[in-house]
């Protein structure tokens, strides 16, 4: 299932952490849903008993408007912390400390203003299976002010698929003013258009993807630009990304298949067996755009209201498609004959793995290591909803003249 809105401005590859907590899988509900990908009745045997360690961490997951001090903390119970990671969107670590008896952590000063944070935490139990918590959150903008977060990061390399993403931390009124106020370049050139999502999001990219070894620029001249009554920007900055070597990959969900195509002539590379979404649970179709990377997650059926279901904290090689919840992943606990023959899951797509997502030579394992933010996945079948263009780095499914027409300019 998937229910959740933006992953915003975490920077689009996320591999650093060991272990994260993130709903996971679905397909056909709305994209504001999330939930996680589980066993389920005909093919899934048991998921193994879950660590005993619970951990909760403040402030609540997407939480904006974050205090700087005294609102980010971390426990557990039956347990202690292994490890907490509190990092912002560049990678730059916070400091905190954990109690002496490992059932606490706090930072160890304030945070700065203004700025995306990502908190990941790994606890475990007295026999010593781990569980894990993931959390985002922005911290509070000054008054009368507003910053744009951005994905993908500065400095990163990304896959053709990659657009240019910009979350505003207050909502926009003079949507010209704020894009005029936003230029995105490529070399070689190629004319790049703005689209708005709602009136704090607004995206770019070209009609076609990039072509592989295209540097991109993006200048945000927003200091002093008037975003909405009264309220100002407050960057002026470039950043730049580099766009890898291509992969378009196809998902035929009706032969159970995902090819990975490399190059610009599209070269098969392999052809791996998957299974995705069961009937009620179909996984999205459409073109979706990698955006996380993580090589162990946890996937919760809690988080869609759906009782104690499942709760699978170890969810191997997982890579996000959309930010309600779905995923291409490993599965570990799915009978072998399942992967080729058949659509088990709540709407992610599932490969054959080990379980601990150490494995570099199964199916996920290998898919997960050929995999960089920005890469596209062509997911067909012949039923199912079609993925929201908004729900994910998915803008590719709007028609170049429909792109266009919802730049606030108008213009290429």
């Amino acid at each position: 299932m998937r229910r959740r809105g933006w992953v915003w401005a975490r920077g689009a590859a996320a591999v650093g952490c060991c272990l994260a907590v993130l709903t996971g899988c679905g397909g056909g509900v709305s994209p504001e849903a999330s939930a996680g990908d589980a066993a389920t009745p005909g093919g899934h045997s048991a998921p193994p008993a879950p660590s005993r360690a619970v951990v909760t961490a403040q402030p609540a997951d997407r939480a904006q408007d974050v205090q700087p001090v005294g609102a980010v903390r971390v426990a557990v119970a039956q347990g202690r912390l292994v490890s907490v990671r509190l990092a912002d969107t560049k990678g730059g670590e916070v400091p905190g400390t954990i109690s002496a008896d490992g059932g606490g952590w706090v930072p160890d000063g304030p945070l700065p203003l203004a700025t995306a944070f990502t908190l990941d935490s790994v606890a475990e139990d007295d026999q010593g299976q781990k569980a894990a918590q993931h959390s985002e959150f922005t911290t509070m903008t000054p008054a009368h002010t507003f910053v744009a977060f951005f994905t993908p990061e500065d400095g990163s390399t990304v896959g053709v698929g990659m657009p240019v993403s910009l979350r505003f931390s207050r909502p926009i009124a003079d949507r010209a003013a704020v894009e005029k106020a936003v230029q995105v370049t490529a070399d070689p050139p190629v004319p790049v258009a703005a689209h708005w999502f709602g009136n704090q999001r607004l995206d770019f990219r070209p009609e076609q993807y990039w072509a592989a070894g295209t540097r991109v620029t993006v200048a945000l001249r927003l200091k002093d630009v008037q975003g909405a009554p009264g309220e100002f920007g407050t960057q002026s900055r470039d950043l730049h990304f580099t766009v890898g070597r291509a992969q378009v990959s196809t998902v035929d969900l009706d032969a159970h298949t995902l090819t990975v195509r490399a190059g610009q002539g599209g070269k098969v590379v392999r052809v791996l067996k998957v299974s995705g979404g069961s009937r009620g649970h179909s996984t999205y179709r459409g073109v979706m755009v990698v955006s996380e990377k993580y090589p162990v997650t946890r996937m919760n059926s809690q988080t869609v209201g759906m009782g104690d279901e499942y709760d699978i904290k170890d969810v191997p090689h997982a890579m996000r498609l959309t930010t309600s919840g779905t995923f291409v992943h490993g599965n570990y606990w799915a009978a072998p004959g399942v992967f080729g023959s058949a659509n088990t899951s709540h709407g992610c797509i599932g490969l054959a793995d080990a379980k601990g997502g150490a494995s570099k030579d199964s199916p996920a394992g290998w898919l997960f290591e050929h995999t960089i933010p920005g890469d596209v996945l062509d997911v067909r079948a012949s039923s199912g909803d079609f993925v929201p263009p908004q729900n994910g780095l998915n803008g590719w499914n709007v028609p170049w003249e429909q792109w266009v027409a919802g730049s606030a300019l108008r213009r290429p």
